[in-house]
């Protein structure tokens, strides 16, 4: 047996047989926090049934706006709460299909399938769960350019070989969708002798991407550029697991990328402007693209050329009015986060300050 069949098989028992419930949890990487939910998901979350909240295991609330029917992919869907979310989001006309491989979980999610559609006033259901690994969507008959959004909840890190699960992720998406996920990150590679250890790699531990490395593989499959919306430090909160790990700084991480040809490796100026209609549903005064761009309604701002691409190529495009093109180069645009900015530099009025 492989080392990487091996992880899997010990995956499906951590998740299938030893953890009953969210409870069962010995560090809090996999503990979803919801402080950030919008109204409309706080809405169809108090529709969706306990048994599948009970089995959920997350780190964070990954379901972008605008999904009104749209096709999505839940990768690493569990007992199914995101998938239910996103069905019930994405109304009658859209669809979603949610992906996992713990026969446990599926089982959970397909129960409940009738019940959901019920509550949610559906005639006919709008989701169905497959049971498959996320390194190979093709064994699951799902085509290439097929998707609108694909999200996944503290799963990617699971995987052990995540260049075939962002291979395949851009492989299923439609030009221009959307990859929305929550992951745990690392602030460093986590060394190799934990690798082994299966309570460290069920609690989305040793499977944790260093960032840059996460960086470089987006860049080697062509995804030159992507968005953190959030970031919070995990606190383990486990003394036993914190003496084994702890010299390991964790991060729950929310990721936006888009499957757009027109990126660039670093944001460059050509003096384009944004500015946003406030038309969103549940932003009416602001949307926040990423956790250094605020698109402020009705204010022309400032933008790198790569924004204005996220912004105009994408399912975004009507809530949005973008001035000038590529044609003139204006050198480097200063994208940093506002944290990072000294608190004595001018503000440059751009949506990046």
């Amino acid at each position: 047996m492989s080392t990487d069949t091996f992880k899997i098989k010990q995956l499906q028992e951590y998740y299938g047989k030893i953890l009953t419930g969210n409870k069962d949890l010995q560090a809090n990487a996999c503990c979803c926090t919801d402080g950030n939910q919008t109204p409309s998901i706080r809405a169809a979350l108090a529709k969706i049934n306990p048994e599948i909240c009970d089995r959920f295991y997350g780190c964070g609330s990954p379901l972008p706006p605008l999904l009104d029917g749209s096709s999505i992919l839940d990768l690493g869907c569990g007992s199914g709460r995101d998938a239910f979310l996103a069905a019930r989001l994405v109304g009658p006309a859209g669809y979603v299909i949610g992906v996992d491989m713990t026969e446990e979980q599926l089982e959970v999610a397909r129960c409940n399938i009738d019940s959901q559609m019920k509550t949610f006033g559906f005639a006919k259901p709008n989701i169905d769960f497959r049971q498959g690994y996320i390194e190979d969507l093709k064994a699951l008959d799902i085509a290439d350019n097929s998707v609108d959004v694909v999200i996944s909840n503290c799963v990617i890190n699971l995987s052990p070989d995540k260049k075939s699960v962002f291979s395949e992720i851009f492989r299923v998406l439609k030009p221009g969708g959307e990859l929305f996920f929550a992951n745990v990150f690392a602030g460093r590679r986590v060394p190799a002798r934990f690798q082994a250890d299966p309570v460290l790699h069920g609690e989305c531990l040793t499977g944790a991407m260093y960032r840059e490395d996460f960086r470089r593989l987006l860049r080697d499959l062509g995804c030159l550029d992507f968005r953190q919306t959030s970031s919070r430090r995990i606190n383990l909160n486990n003394p036993e697991i914190e003496m084994k790990i702890g010299m390991v700084d964790f991060y729950s991480v929310t990721i936006r990328a888009f499957k757009l040809e027109s990126l660039e490796d670093i944001c460059e100026d050509y003096g384009q402007t944004a500015t946003y209609h406030g038309t969103i549903a549940d932003f009416p005064h602001f949307f926040d693209l990423d956790d250094h761009h605020r698109l402020i309604t009705g204010k022309p701002m400032l933008v790198c050329g790569n924004t204005a691409s996220m912004l105009a190529e994408t399912r975004y495009a009507s809530h949005f009015t973008i001035t000038g093109d590529r044609s003139t180069h204006f050198g480097a645009f200063d994208c940093a986060p506002a944290a990072s900015k000294n608190e004595n530099e001018e503000d440059c009025g751009g949506a990046c300050c």
